[in-house]
């Protein structure tokens, strides 16, 4: 699925001092072999972005493509693989997300935390690109955000990422090892970025939320890319942390 996309050595400029310098054969081949690395660094960034972005729309339109009692399935399944995890049914303050778009969505796996007196949160665009979680329950008002997302109206009250329990993270492709595909704006790996510096896993608890065709095998890590403790699909619950948890 790359990019196709060549790049030409010539359109590299030749630093000025190397132009006044006239080599040797040796010299010139060194610096040869640097503009043949440079090359090889663009085009492989250029073919990763590529990849992505073809990746991202191919999942998307499968996701768009299910029926509506597929959804209603995929739903189940998710509850199911969701009460496998201990802090689903304790944590205090669990974060997800208003499934759009194709989302597997969590109607059926909200409701059981009111009754267990659980706080369901959503996220909120906060600035610099941050997200903010606020208290949401059936009922309440929501508004669209910039992207069309619907987000709570006027919360009285608002919790920033570390003050949160579980929280359940939408993503678009996902491998065992907890390295997720998001949607590109990189508000979540923003939000969570403090999560890098801690001993895996700690509160809160990143549980990605996928339908199981999202998973490939090998997703590459970005530096800036925080990596999940879970995996949640409409099939199973997966540890990405099996050594830690054993």
């Amino acid at each position: 699925m790359g990019s196709g996309i060549v790049v030409d050595a010539t359109s590299f400029p030749v630093p000025a001092t190397v132009a006044r310098r006239q080599p040797g054969p040796l010299a010139a081949e060194f610096i040869w072999h640097a503009i043949r690395q440079t090359i090889v660094r663009r085009r492989a960034t250029v073919d990763t972005t590529a990849q992505r972005r073809e990746l991202r729309q191919t999942l998307a339109e499968r996701r768009r493509a299910l029926s509506p009692p597929q959804r209603m399935a995929a739903a189940q399944g998710l509850r199911r693989s969701l009460e496998l995890l201990p802090e689903y049914h304790t944590d205090a303050r669990v974060a997800g997300y208003w499934a759009t778009d194709g989302e597997l969505p969590l109607n059926l796996a909200i409701p059981p935390l009111a009754t267990r007196g659980q706080q369901f949160l959503l996220p909120i665009i906060g600035k610099e690109r941050q997200l903010r979680f606020a208290p949401w329950q059936a009922g309440d008002a929501v508004e669209p955000n910039r992207y069309g997302i619907p987000e709570p109206v006027a919360p009285p009250e608002w919790f920033a990422p570390f003050q949160l329990d579980l929280v359940l993270v939408p993503l678009l492709a996902f491998d065992r090892r907890g390295h997720r595909l998001g949607y590109g704006g990189g508000y979540y790996d923003r939000s969570f970025a403090f999560l890098k510096e801690q001993v895996r896993p700690t509160e809160p608890l990143l549980v990605g939320i996928a339908y199981d065709f999202q998973e490939l095998e090998q997703i590459d890590l970005e530096p800036w890319d925080v990596r999940l403790d879970y995996i949640a699909t409409d099939h199973e619950l997966i540890d990405c942390n099996p050594e830690a948890h054993a």
